[in-house]
């Protein structure tokens, strides 16, 4: 327990970071790009916002002593994945079928980005080592916020870039589905955080009010979905999602349940990352 006081502040950092509102900018975008480049883009970046999440659930999972060894393997991953996804952001990448971003907005957005990638990395490089340190976990709490913030502002600026290509409603669409995946991860991180008794009223109504947005969104994703297959894949969404929720909504923290988020919330995130590919394998 002690060794994980210090991340006290994870907890709001991410409350806020699904906030963020589109940047006001009247630049077009130089990136010359097809409406399926503009999908993947669009999916890409918002998968960082999640990566975000993820990383720092990874993080508390290890500082608690849950399943370390596999958690400090998923940390590594998310880090690497995290970090080539960026890169290929800027530069382009044939691998994740990404083009060099030439928009000079959207690049000193992603400069941004990097320069407090740059910082968090050696914090999360330290806990990946198995090392779990206090001044690593605190700065990862602390810069967390920043990261998704600026990261989710880079995902607005793609979405709003990408309009002269794909639909307003279906960019929307792509963003939405993708803040969903954030979700996942960010409700599991607020209920480990009241499992270990950081600031555990303000968490279990931070874990609500996340689980009634992932409610929302997905019910308002289903009802609008004119496409029988996605339609299909956003219903196995909702069933696990079923399953889910009472632990989420009752911040049920018995060893039960939290053996049950442990299970679940990666399913819960892979079926919706399956969605939001068939959302922009639709793009045509």
């Amino acid at each position: 327990m002690k060794r994980v006081l210090s991340i006290v502040a994870l907890g709001a950092c991410l409350t806020l970071g699904i906030q963020a509102e589109t940047p006001k900018t009247d630049t077009k975008t130089e990136v010359k790009q097809t409406k399926e480049q503009g999908a993947n883009v669009i999916n890409l970046a918002g998968k960082q916002r999640m990566l975000t999440q993820k990383m720092s659930k990874e993080a508390l999972f290890i500082a608690k002593g849950i399943d370390t060894k596999a958690n400090i393997e998923a940390l590594k991953k998310t880090e690497a994945l995290f970090d080539k996804t960026l890169k290929g952001l800027v530069n382009g990448d044939e691998e994740l079928k990404l083009p060099k971003t030439t928009d000079k907005e959207i690049l000193a957005q992603l400069k941004k980005v990097s320069e407090l990638w740059d910082s968090m990395k050696k914090s999360i490089d330290v806990i990946a080592s198995g090392k779990v340190d206090k001044k690593a976990l605190e700065s990862i709490s602390k810069e967390n916020l920043p990261l998704l913030k600026n990261m989710n502002q880079a995902v607005q600026m793609y979405a709003k870039a990408s309009g002269s290509k794909l639909s307003p409603e279906m960019a929307e669409t792509i963003n939405r589905a993708g803040k969903q995946r954030m979700l996942t991860q960010k409700m599991t991180k607020e209920l480990l955080l009241v499992a270990n008794g950081i600031d555990v009223e303000a968490n279990k109504e931070n874990a609500k009010k996340t689980g009634e947005l992932f409610e929302n969104t997905l019910k308002d994703l289903i009802d609008k979905c004119k496409d029988d297959k996605i339609k299909a894949q956003l219903g196995v969404v909702a069933k696990l999602w079923a399953d889910y929720k009472d632990i989420i909504f009752k911040a049920d923290t018995s060893d039960a349940a939290l053996k049950k988020a442990e299970e679940m919330n990666i399913p819960l995130l892979k079926n919706m990352n399956k969605a939001v590919k068939m959302y922009e394998a639709s793009v045509k």
